[in-house]
């Protein structure tokens, strides 16, 4: 297997842990649509569990910084498989479960109103201790709702 079947495998399996094994992911429906060094995105769709507001049918606080936690962490789990484009499965797999928000700085933009939604994340700096991402969360009329920096802790 050459090289770039090697990162599509590890890709595909990182989109899955993150779809479809962290239990809460499940909950809120995370699909990745999009996983790469260029960028990363996700989607998910709105439902009466993810309501914070009611009365005004607004997602929770709490799911947006999620979204944008889990699409930047996977964005900085990216920048650290380039790093090690030699690594095996299992040498990688000990590396990116070591992968950790350090800080997560959220700013709400505008009411989260939506049938569904979307975050993407670009890479701003891979370093060997650190990363730092850039994330936006939108709804399906591509208004943006929140905006998010994460600093994670590399494996």
């Amino acid at each position: 297997m050459d090289q770039d079947d090697n990162r599509s495998k590890m890709l595909a399996r990182l989109a899955e842990v993150f779809s479809h094994h962290v239990p809460f992911h499940g909950v809120i429906g995370f699909e990745f649509e999009e996983l790469g060094l260029d960028g990363c995105r996700l989607s998910f769709k709105s439902k009466p569990e993810l309501i914070g507001n009611f009365i005004q049918k607004i997602l929770h606080g709490g799911v947006t910084a999620t979204a944008l936690d889990v699409v930047g962490g996977a964005m900085a789990a990216v920048g650290m498989m380039e790093k090690y484009p030699d690594a095996d499965e299992k040498e990688l797999g000990q590396k990116l479960a070591r992968i950790g928000t350090i800080d997560l700085r959220v700013d709400y933009v505008r009411p989260g109103r939506g049938e569904s939604f979307y975050a993407k994340a670009r890479l701003l700096r891979s370093g060997s201790k650190v990363a730092v991402v850039r994330m936006e969360l939108h709804n399906e009329k591509d208004t943006l709702i929140a905006l998010g920096t994460g600093t994670y802790m590399m494996g």
